[in-house]
Protein backbone atom coordinates (compact mmCIF):
# COMPACT_ATOMS: atom_id res chain seq x y z
CA UNK A 1 0.00 0.00 0.00
CA UNK A 2 1.20 3.08 -0.69
CA UNK A 3 1.94 5.80 1.83
CA UNK A 4 -0.46 8.59 2.29
CA UNK A 5 1.37 11.64 0.95
CA UNK A 6 2.51 9.76 -2.87
CA UNK A 7 -0.54 10.79 -4.12
CA UNK A 8 -3.81 9.53 -4.37
CA UNK A 9 -4.55 6.31 -2.06
CA UNK A 10 -3.82 3.33 -4.04
CA UNK A 11 -4.06 -0.48 -2.88
CA UNK A 12 -2.85 -2.82 -5.22
CA UNK A 13 -5.56 -5.45 -5.24
CA UNK A 14 -8.20 -2.64 -4.26
CA UNK A 15 -7.72 -0.21 -6.34
CA UNK A 16 -8.30 3.75 -5.17
CA UNK A 17 -9.29 3.63 -1.24
CA UNK A 18 -10.37 7.31 -1.75
CA UNK A 19 -13.77 6.75 -3.76
CA UNK A 20 -13.89 9.78 -6.94
CA UNK A 21 -16.78 11.10 -5.39
CA UNK A 22 -15.81 11.71 -2.00
CA UNK A 23 -13.02 13.94 -4.03
CA UNK A 24 -15.86 16.29 -5.28
CA UNK A 25 -17.86 15.91 -1.69
CA UNK A 26 -20.54 13.83 -3.39
CA UNK A 27 -21.02 16.54 -5.66
CA UNK A 28 -22.27 15.54 -9.12
CA UNK A 29 -23.04 18.66 -11.33
CA UNK A 30 -20.42 21.38 -11.62
CA UNK A 31 -21.35 25.42 -11.23
CA UNK A 32 -19.69 26.16 -14.55
CA UNK A 33 -20.77 24.73 -18.12
CA UNK A 34 -18.38 21.91 -19.50
CA UNK A 35 -17.97 19.98 -22.33
CA UNK A 36 -15.31 16.97 -22.62
CA UNK A 37 -13.79 19.24 -25.06
CA UNK A 38 -13.81 22.75 -23.15
CA UNK A 39 -10.20 23.80 -22.85
CA UNK A 40 -9.16 24.89 -19.46
CA UNK A 41 -6.00 26.91 -18.36
CA UNK A 42 -4.19 28.26 -15.31
CA UNK A 43 -5.05 32.11 -14.74
CA UNK A 44 -1.77 32.09 -12.52
CA UNK A 45 -4.43 33.34 -9.78
CA UNK A 46 -4.16 32.03 -6.28
CA UNK A 47 -7.14 30.03 -5.31
CA UNK A 48 -8.63 31.18 -2.34
CA UNK A 49 -9.68 28.68 0.61
CA UNK A 50 -9.10 24.57 1.12
CA UNK A 51 -8.46 22.62 -2.07
CA UNK A 52 -8.17 19.14 -1.83
CA UNK A 53 -4.74 17.70 -3.50
CA UNK A 54 -6.85 16.19 -6.50
CA UNK A 55 -7.56 19.95 -7.09
CA UNK A 56 -3.64 21.06 -6.67
CA UNK A 57 -2.97 17.84 -9.33
CA UNK A 58 -5.57 19.20 -11.69
CA UNK A 59 -4.86 22.98 -11.37
CA UNK A 60 -0.73 22.12 -12.02
CA UNK A 61 -2.09 20.07 -15.89
CA UNK A 62 -3.74 23.48 -16.76
CA UNK A 63 -0.33 25.45 -17.61
CA UNK A 64 -1.11 24.99 -20.76
CA UNK A 65 -4.56 24.83 -22.05
CA UNK A 66 -5.80 21.25 -21.90
CA UNK A 67 -9.47 19.44 -22.34
CA UNK A 68 -11.65 18.82 -19.53
CA UNK A 69 -10.95 14.71 -20.90
CA UNK A 70 -7.28 14.94 -20.83
CA UNK A 71 -7.71 16.15 -17.01
CA UNK A 72 -9.75 13.48 -16.55
CA UNK A 73 -7.82 10.72 -18.11
CA UNK A 74 -4.37 12.03 -16.34
CA UNK A 75 -6.16 12.37 -13.13
CA UNK A 76 -8.02 8.79 -13.38
CA UNK A 77 -11.06 10.17 -11.97
CA UNK A 78 -14.88 10.00 -13.98
CA UNK A 79 -15.15 12.96 -16.14
CA UNK A 80 -18.06 14.23 -13.96
CA UNK A 81 -15.95 14.79 -10.79
CA UNK A 82 -13.50 16.08 -12.83
CA UNK A 83 -16.12 18.85 -14.10
CA UNK A 84 -16.92 19.40 -10.48
CA UNK A 85 -13.12 20.05 -9.71
CA UNK A 86 -12.71 22.12 -12.47
CA UNK A 87 -15.43 24.58 -12.36
CA UNK A 88 -14.27 24.70 -8.09
CA UNK A 89 -11.53 26.17 -9.86
CA UNK A 90 -12.82 28.15 -12.30
CA UNK A 91 -15.12 29.64 -9.37
CA UNK A 92 -11.67 30.66 -7.48
CA UNK A 93 -10.61 32.06 -10.27
CA UNK A 94 -7.77 29.72 -10.76
CA UNK A 95 -8.65 28.47 -14.11
CA UNK A 96 -10.55 29.65 -17.20
CA UNK A 97 -12.32 27.89 -19.89
CA UNK A 98 -13.05 27.76 -23.64
CA UNK A 99 -15.99 26.32 -25.06
CA UNK A 100 -14.69 23.78 -28.07
CA UNK A 101 -14.39 25.22 -30.99
CA UNK A 102 -16.69 22.60 -33.44
CA UNK A 103 -15.47 22.59 -36.77
CA UNK A 104 -17.96 20.34 -38.46
CA UNK A 105 -21.85 20.56 -36.74
CA UNK A 106 -21.99 17.69 -34.16
CA UNK A 107 -24.52 16.41 -36.42
CA UNK A 108 -22.96 16.98 -39.71
CA UNK A 109 -24.12 13.37 -41.77
CA UNK A 110 -20.62 13.08 -43.26
CA UNK A 111 -18.69 13.13 -40.24
CA UNK A 112 -20.81 10.53 -38.34
CA UNK A 113 -20.68 8.20 -41.57
CA UNK A 114 -16.64 8.69 -41.75
CA UNK A 115 -16.89 8.06 -38.00
CA UNK A 116 -19.04 5.37 -38.89
CA UNK A 117 -17.04 3.98 -41.73
CA UNK A 118 -13.83 3.95 -40.02
CA UNK A 119 -14.93 2.29 -36.73
CA UNK A 120 -16.10 -0.47 -39.11
CA UNK A 121 -12.81 -1.34 -40.76
CA UNK A 122 -11.65 -1.70 -37.07
CA UNK A 123 -13.78 -4.48 -35.97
Amino acid sequence: MAAAGDGPWLDDAAGRLVRPFQVSNGRTRPSVALDLMSQVMATGATPLGYLGPEHAQALDLCRAPVSVAEIAAHLKLPAAVTKVLLSDLVDTGALTTKPPAYSHQPTDRALLEAVLDGLRRQL
